[in-house]
């Protein structure tokens, strides 16, 4: 067996080509980047599902049709991929895209480790000989609860052998995450911050968020509701009438009350504008004075410890963030940078506080950035305690 310290291979299941999305592709790039910044040999590697997987943006339908997000992650590749060889497997058609199904087999056949990013791929045949196999939970709380009701999912995840998740909390006395049975490890959202430029920050500008209202329905387990945004905007709804700043959302989802959150002096930006490449994501963070944001219902019920990649972003960008508290100011450095709130009083002393002395703050998000989450070592953690796991 290969030791952590080793030029390894890597194959990394993802969604880029079926959320063509900027903030989504993000969360990807970070990892392919990171780990082949750190000298490791990265494949991308995506699978179609059994299902309509793909999501078109502007038409708001899954579908079987991958040529968008095929086009999409050509476009990108050059610029973000260089190096890095990746392949989309679509089963509808039992066609490959990308690289050839002989080059993938063959990578996967000398790989060392899987990151299943989200769990967000079946593993084939080509991927579960693999020695190390990682579920990497990005949606803690929900995860479990579907590992818990779902057949099918618990059946995926038991394919993987070691697993990590956002939800940094597990395990420990004040956090109710379910428990699945699978032995979490603590991970958080590698940043390669060389590619996130932080100049100085506008103290005149909106704080804005990207968010979902409803990324899908609400949870029930145990008699306990696990809900989305959507369950944790309403104390919240007044927040623009009580301080004098702008605040901008750029939200998605159907079900949204948007005239509702507008008459209350939020601004609604279109969402397919921001996220529509990884640059105009980029650029609309840069722009923002820095990110105000309320955190799925379930994260914050359960004491998760979740982190948003989103915040990372803004973070290594040099924004800073105000969020509420899903129980990750256990061990994060807040108060600078990064300041958090459980009700809308800390929330406006959150903003004034940072008006005190913004150009402080923005340069404390960067600090956060590169001293909690920098690639080298949310990597190597993950690297290292996926090796000891195996032991």
């Amino acid at each position: 067996m290969k030791s952590p310290s080793s030029k390894l291979r890597i194959v990394v299941l993802g969604y880029i080509v079926r959320g063509p999305l900027g903030g989504l592709v993000w969360h990807h790039l970070q990892y392919l980047i990171g780990l082949q910044k750190m000298g490791h040999e990265v494949f991308f590697l995506e699978d179609s599902d059994d299902y309509p997987s793909c999501y078109r943006p502007g038409l708001f339908e899954l579908t079987t049709d991958a040529s968008y997000g095929l086009k999409f992650i050509s476009d990108i590749s050059g610029q973000y991929l260089p190096g890095i060889k990746w392949a989309y497997y679509d089963a509808h058609r039992l066609q490959w895209h990308g690289s050839t199904r002989e080059d993938t087999v063959s990578f996967c056949r000398s790989a060392d480790i899987l990151l299943n990013l989200s769990g967000s791929n079946p593993l084939r045949d080509w991927v579960l000989k693999i020695p190390q196999r990682v579920f990497i939970d990005t949606d803690p709380v929900f995860t479990q609860i579907r590992h818990l009701t779902d057949a099918g999912a618990a059946t995926l995840a038991n394919q993987h052998n070691c697993f990590f998740s956002f939800g940094e909390n597990f395990g420990r006395q004040n956090c109710s995450m379910p428990d699945d049975n699978l032995k979490w490890k603590p991970t958080r959202q590698p940043v390669v911050t060389e590619i996130w430029q932080a100049p100085p920050g506008n103290p005149k500008a909106k704080w804005t968020t990207v968010m979902q209202w409803d990324s899908y329905q609400k949870r029930e387990y145990k008699g306990k509701i696990y809900g989305m945004k959507s369950s944790s905007f309403d104390p919240f709804f007044e927040l623009p009438l009580l301080i004098n700043e702008s605040f901008e959302i750029a939200m998605g989802s159907a079900t949204a009350p948007k005239d509702k959150i507008s008459s209350r002096g939020w601004i609604i930006k279109d969402p397919l504008a921001v996220t529509k490449t990884p640059e105009t994501y980029k650029d609309y963070i840069r722009s923002s004075k820095g990110e105000w944001s309320v955190a799925k219902q379930g994260y914050v019920a359960a004491c998760s410890g979740w982190f948003s990649e989103r915040s990372c972003c803004y973070l290594a960008s040099g924004r800073p963030v105000v969020i509420q508290d899903t129980g990750f100011s256990a061990f994060l450095e807040t108060g600078r940078g990064l300041l958090c709130f459980t009700n809308t009083e800390e929330a406006v002393a959150a903003i004034n506080e940072i008006n005190s002395n913004y150009p402080a703050h923005c340069n404390s998000a960067r600090h956060i950035a590169e001293e909690y989450f920098d690639y080298r070592k949310v990597l190597n953690n993950l690297i290292e305690k996926t090796f000891t796991a195996a032991l």
